[in-house]
């Protein structure tokens, strides 16, 4: 698949600090800096972009969902000036909207295919930072207190002896649950995947708001199997919890972080010196500090030897304008509230 060997290109070298340097930080502005990335994740890079630059950064994190409904909402008075983070359909569904204004970097001749092809998708009004497989995590010890068999493919969660032992976020609030749903859809085909997830249902214990949920409330025993992006459930196997990852048997969707411009932005040229940053091989190569293992979008950035190998799982052909599309998406989160939340468990 040309995919795989697009994960698979590498790059020598690294990039300067884009003339930013701690030595060298003086007021100069602030950015409102919106995150729907991990916590620690996005308390390095607001905490890092600031003592660089010298700009001020005020930093809120939420889901990717939940900022694009933000940056929707404050459309006729922006207050967000950079949304960075999170999966790549809601970024598109902005682009698409109008919500959100096209950038070309100097930074994109160090990307890799896939961060460009997604920009060119949008019109360049977002861009790939980084890229992750959908998958699941089980905690081992949980798993076998409850006498469970181990699961290997999408269609073992349906058993009903995984009943109460399964945890997904909310589709309409997390991106990741939205890109599950995507994929189901894209795997099975619309029929079939709607079945799965009426199937699924019924073995669900709680959709939570964030995509990583599930697999940290398996981590502390609450929760036996958590649908996530497979780099959550390694960063808490790295951690040090019982949790084991699995990419399903049938094959796979995945995400591409993305990074946007916010439309009427108030501080679009701080916004424009954190969009360059953050596309750097230095300040992606960061991400291992705090435990992200996703595939970076710099060729240059540094890559945990812990990270799932992308190329050795069983990838979809994700169409990602498509899925990313205001219309696909309305109405995949409409039929699935309509045709599996609204059902009894």
């Amino acid at each position: 698949m040309e995919l795989k060997k697009l994960f698979l290109t590498t790059a020598l070298g690294t990039v300067a600090l884009l003339g930013f340097n701690a030595g060298d930080a003086v007021a100069k502005g602030k950015v409102n800096f919106y995150c729907s990335a991990q916590e620690d994740w996005c308390q390095q890079m607001a905490k890092g972009f600031e003592k660089e630059s010298g700009i001020k950064v005020n930093m809120s994190r939420a889901s990717s969902g939940e900022t694009f409904a933000k940056v929707k909402a404050e459309s006729k008075n922006p207050k967000g000036d950079v949304w960075w983070g999170g999966t790549g359909d809601p970024h598109l569904q902005a682009a698409e909207e109008g919500l959100t204004v096209a950038y070309e970097s100097k930074m994109r001749a160090e990307l890799q295919d896939w961060s460009l092809r997604q920009s060119v998708s949008a019109g360049n009004k977002t861009i790939g930072i980084y890229s992750g497989a959908l998958g699941y995590g089980y905690n081992e010890d949980v798993l076998k207190k409850n006498n469970l068999p181990v699961p290997a493919c999408w269609k073992d969660l349906l058993k009903p002896a995984y009943k109460g032992h399964v945890q997904m976020a909310n589709p309409n609030s997390s991106g990741t649950a939205y890109t599950t749903l995507a994929t189901m859809v894209q795997l099975f085909g619309e029929k079939e995947g709607f079945e799965y997830m009426k199937g699924l249902h019924k073995n669900i214990n709680q959709y939570t708001k964030s995509g990583s949920a599930p697999i940290k409330a398996a981590a502390r025993g609450e929760n036996t199997i958590g649908i996530v992006f497979i780099h959550d459930a390694v960063k808490q196997a790295v951690t040090g919890f019982p949790i084991k990852s699995v990419a399903p048997c049938e094959g796979t969707g995945y995400e591409i972080g993305s990074m946007s411009l916010i439309k009427g932005a108030r501080n679009l040229d701080e916004a424009k010196k954190f969009y360059d940053w953050a596309l750097s091989a230095p300040v992606q190569s960061r991400a291992i500090e705090v435990k992200a293992f996703q595939v970076p979008s710099n060729k240059g950035a540094k890559v945990s030897p812990k990270a799932p190998k992308l190329e050795n799982i069983k990838l979809i052909d994700y169409d990602f304008k498509k899925y990313g599309s205001s219309a696909e998406r309305k109405r995949l989160l409409k039929k699935w509230d309509d045709e599996v939340k609204s059902l009894p468990q």
